[in-house]
């Protein structure tokens, strides 16, 4: 089926159907009215066409940031799946053309562009970088949003992520999730002697940086609200240590030994306790830590196993897995351990649970006839749903929008295990924008930041 509306609110409809260093100046904006097809076929949302011009600029220097600016907006939009950012050797008027002035709109409509954006960079008297862009409705031609952003030079990347956001936010209705990292391990090497080593990235995967050295073990890294801080399990002399990395600075700081332990914690959504799985006298519990007093407390007492704890958005709940009726489901309980209930009831094992920034859904892990399944589901169980299927994936994070989910997919090798690899993937809630993410090898346990403040 398909239909003609207007595209904000249309996309916007859409959506909720499916369920430093940088200072920034507004520009006025206006509200616009125009035509656009949508399938609306399963909730899919036809992407898009939008015409992302190379940013103008006076100086050769400012030229290549220019047109480096337009391209990661470009792959941003674009993997996103709700834009096709059309061809720039399409593009009739350059964006020298367009300086000082309006788009000739008429250009635009040649090629099919529905919205359009376009951008200027300059260098500041104070050696800044100082960009500006508008997004435009090319059929009503009119201003949908507009922006300044002045930064270091070095920080271009992320100006091109915030526009990114911006261009998403107003076309949607729905925060973007491009200005954010990745924390994730890298792995390398053979299978019986495996370096695993602390990473982050841009959310695009760019930036990587190695943050451990790989002489430790690391395991299943966690970001705190704050964005500056992550958690990891390490193992430190073959004894299970968790850790407070400062993204800023490089300092480690040790939580303590936890021998029973093979998650590291989760941060609760104000920072100040983590939750935890612990095995004591071989009974595997849930426990919640307040970092500022090291006190702990202990939330499940269940001579079955209960593991992977994650806190709801607002801290009230928190969903974990356990195998208390017979395999692994998933449940849910208030935060103080109280009103313990399970809520998955489908074929298989489910785990890994994740609770949505949304508060809406839970992301889980289902093992099923031999095969992997990422799905989602409502925070009382109901409205199941699958949206991959591989021969083994785990490990869902959400994006700070709750609108996708990125996880780690192993591919089998040979009799010898030549050829296995492991890396990152993302899919939105539709299921159909399943995309690898670039890494340099093999990579697993993503953990998606907050947005950048």
């Amino acid at each position: 089926m398909s239909t003609t509306t207007n595209p904000i609110a249309a996309l916007r409809h859409v959506f909720v159907a499916l369920g430093a260093g940088l200072t920034l100046l507004f520009l006025a904006v206006t509200a616009a009215t125009a035509q656009i097809q949508l399938d609306l076929n399963r909730g899919v949302v036809q992407p898009l066409p939008i015409a992302i011009s190379d940013f103008d600029a006076e100086s050769p220097r400012s030229e290549q940031i220019g047109k480096e600016l337009a391209g990661v907006i470009r792959n941003n939009l674009q993997r996103s799946g709700l834009f096709q950012p059309l061809d720039p050797r399409a593009h009739i008027q350059a964006p020298s053309a367009m300086r000082n002035v309006l788009p000739r709109f008429q250009d635009w409509r040649v090629i099919n562009a529905q919205a359009l954006v376009v951008g200027r960079v300059e260098a500041t008297a104070d050696g800044r970088l100082r960009v500006e862009f508008r997004l435009w409705d090319v059929f009503a031609e009119q201003q949908l949003t507009g922006f300044v952003y002045a930064t270091t030079p070095d920080n271009w990347r992320r100006i091109a992520h915030k526009v990114s956001d911006a261009i998403y936010k107003r076309i949607t209705g729905e925060d973007g999730y491009f200005d954010t990292r990745i924390v994730f391990i890298s792995e390398s090497g053979p299978k019986n002697q495996r370096q695993k080593r602390l990473t982050i990235m841009d959310q695009d995967g760019e930036n990587l940086r190695y943050l451990t050295d790989g002489r430790y073990l690391v395991l299943t890294p966690r970001f705190s609200p704050s964005q500056q801080e992550i958690t990891y399990l390490s193992y430190f002399n073959n004894r299970p240590r968790v850790f407070l990395f400062n993204i800023d600075t490089g300092q480690q700081e040790v939580v303590g030994d936890f021998p029973g332990m093979t998650f590291a914690p989760r941060f609760a959504p104000n920072g100040n306790k983590v939750i935890m799985s612990m095995a004591q006298d071989g009974n595997s519990d849930i426990y919640a830590m307040d970092l500022r007093t090291r006190q702990v407390q202990r939330l499940t007492s269940d001579p079955a196993i209960d593991t992977a704890p994650s806190y709801s958005p607002d801290g009230r709940f928190v969903t974990f897995e356990s195998d208390r009726g017979g395999r692994q489901q998933i449940y849910v309980m208030e935060a103080d351990g109280s009103g313990q209930r399970r809520i998955s009831f489908g074929e298989g094992r489910y785990g890994t649970p994740v609770w949505s920034p949304r508060g809406d859904l839970i992301a889980f892990t289902k093992q099923l006839r031999g095969n992997f399944y990422i799905g989602v589901m409502r925070t009382d169980g109901s409205g199941e749903r699958i949206l991959t299927e591989a021969y083994h994936q785990e490990g869902p994070t959400w994006a700070p929008n709750g609108r996708v989910l990125m996880f780690f997919r192993e591919t089998p090798g040979d009799a010898q295990g030549r050829g296995a690899r492991v890396r990152l993937w993302s899919v939105d809630l539709t299921g159909h924008n399943l995309r690898e993410i670039i890494t340099p090898g093999d990579a697993s346990d993503p953990a998606w930041s907050p947005l950048s403040p």
